[in-house]
């Protein structure tokens, strides 16, 4: 009883590693049904459209989507979209840690197409912004290739470290990539946050290209990675005041998350996928 006495964690320190693991539920939870909602609307409105063979309607949401006659485009375009689905819903199975425990078979296939789908997803949205454009202009563009390259390195190391079997350092590599790729559904997510919090499009620019859409197009998936990696750190080296700290500033995150998550359904998704 002694030794087991001795060798027990401080109270505060295991209060604050189920803090900090709550909170991280909470975001998880919060980011997923965000994420469903995104299947949803991107199922609805451009599989509706092309089971309906009206491509066109594609145009109404995107800059630079279908184009009448640019075949190769819009073959890499629709992959683009259906690969979209399938990312969005396989990622957020990968983070579920009662599938890992007791379907891993599903676990690691799954995270092998997944994998895979960051490849050919990333390659594809490179070609598209660069032979059909976007809207916001050069800074945009930018933004996207960056996410889009860190995708492709991100993946390579959680593949790689997962036939190392260094699992430690492959689920971080592995959350990394989770959250580069999730840099489109961020984007949409923070920029209704945003408009909501000032009451209107304030930085946005009449040709979407204003101050904030310039630090967003950058900012979408690097400041993810940011609270990723502080979320990392308090897990494994930190104290139980870093800890409780962490803990408490993710659960405010995730708040202001769910409000710009309610913000694009209502305002983006929704509309679309039940048209008055």
């Amino acid at each position: 009883m002694t030794a087991t006495l001795a060798t027990a964690p401080p109270l505060s320190k295991s209060l604050a590693d189920r803090a900090l693991s709550a909170s991280g539920t909470l975001w998880f939870l919060t980011a997923a049904a965000g994420q469903w909602m995104f299947v949803l609307y991107i199922s609805s409105f451009y599989g509706g459209a092309a089971v309906q063979g009206n491509f066109e309607k594609w145009n109404d949401v995107l800059v630079g989507g279908y184009v009448a006659g640019g075949t190769l485009g819009n073959i890499i375009l629709a992959g683009h979209l259906l690969l979209a689905v399938t990312i969005t819903a396989g990622g957020t199975l990968q983070l579920i840690p009662q599938i890992r425990a007791r379907a891993l078979p599903f676990h690691r296939w799954n995270g092998r197409v997944y994998i895979l789908t960051a490849l050919v997803i990333s390659l594809f949205g490179l070609y598209m912004v660069w032979t059909r454009g976007t809207a916001g202009g050069e800074s945009l563009r930018i933004g996207i290739s960056l996410n889009g390259i860190l995708i492709l390195v991100c993946a390579v190391l959680a593949w790689r470290y997962a036939l190392a079997r260094d699992i430690a350092t492959h689920r971080r590599w592995a959350l990394r990539t989770f959250m580069l790729v999730s840099g489109v559904w961020f984007f949409r997510v923070g920029l209704m946050l945003w408009i909501l919090a000032n009451h209107g499009p304030v930085g946005i620019g009449r040709d979407f290209d204003g101050p904030f859409v310039r630090f967003w197009s950058f900012g979408c998936y690097l400041v993810p990675l940011i609270v990723l990696e502080l979320y990392l750190r308090s897990q494994e080296r930190g104290s139980a005041t870093d800890k409780f700290a962490a803990a408490a500033a993710l659960v405010v995150l995730t708040a202001a998350m769910a409000v710009g998550i309610l913000g694009a359904a209502m305002g983006m998704w929704l509309p679309r996928v039940m048209p008055a």
